[in-house]
């Protein structure tokens, strides 16, 4: 009984001692764990992004759609929409062609295609193109003139009264538009196609470019603004520190 006994006391001594160890390794490897998060954690907080980006680039362009497309995400449609622009520039700058002109085309060879397409169906034995009468309800061109003609005649009616010297208020709010709008105008007509297709250019490449050599642009704009901040820190010294400043608030208080 007694050798019994001192078995069944090593034994627990042994369970312990491994249950001891396996707590230890288990505490040792969630330390280690929590020492890696923190570490990871510390380093990308170290990190610098250019201008404080604290998210992914296709975060900070508003994600979805439009930042898949600026960022090449299926580079089918994004092929076809740079080609599309590029078609577009092409037309109105290069060629110089003007809208008008453009539908007037399109709508020629619209006509010819279906014209031949119709007559050439006699003798190529197939259907003729099926094209759908359009027609413009009465119902709807009434109410569109009626409303047209109402808001011209108020137009009208208001001009009328400023002229005459009745309303002030009016007077100004229709001097303050006019002049809003001729400075929007002004603004449209120096953005032409040329300048248009510029920045889309620049939204199209600049993002995607910076996403695959973002660790390079960033180590590159942390070395700038560190020599920005030390050529500020030179200039503060030298001339912003000698101007003489006003006396503060305290002072005059006091």
């Amino acid at each position: 009984m007694a050798e019994q006994h001192k078995e069944e006391s090593m034994l627990e001594k042994i369970s312990d001692k491994l249950h001891g160890r396996g707590g230890g390794s288990s505490s040792s490897s969630s330390d280690s764990d929590d020492e890696r998060s923190s570490t990871t954690a510390a380093v990308k907080a170290k990190i610098y992004r250019l201008f404080g980006r604290e998210k992914p680039v296709h975060s900070v362009l508003g994600g979805g759609k439009p930042a898949d497309l600026f960022l090449w995400r299926n580079k089918r449609i994004s092929g076809g929409v740079l080609a599309g622009a590029t078609a577009i520039w092409l037309l109105f700058e290069v060629m110089d062609y003007h809208l008008l002109t453009l539908l007037c085309h399109c709508l020629i060879l619209t006509l010819a295609i279906l014209f031949l397409w119709s007559n050439a169906t006699t003798f190529i034995n197939k259907s003729p193109p099926n094209i759908p009468e359009v027609k413009i309800p009465e119902d709807l061109a009434v109410n569109v003139a009626r409303s047209l003609r109402y808001e011209i005649n108020r137009g009208f009616a208001t001009l009328r009264e400023i002229g005459q010297g009745h309303d002030l208020k009016k007077f100004l709010i229709v001097i303050v538009v006019v002049n809003c709008s001729s400075k929007c105008f002004h603004i449209s007509a120096m953005f032409t196609i040329a300048s248009s297709y510029a920045v889309f250019m620049v939204l199209y490449t600049v993002p995607v470019l910076y996403e695959k050599h973002e660790d390079k642009v960033d180590a590159f704009g942390e070395k700038a603004m560190v020599e920005l901040k030390k050529y500020y820190a030179i200039f503060d010294e030298k001339y912003l520190s000698k101007i003489p400043k006003g006396p503060s608030k305290d002072k005059k208080q006091h």
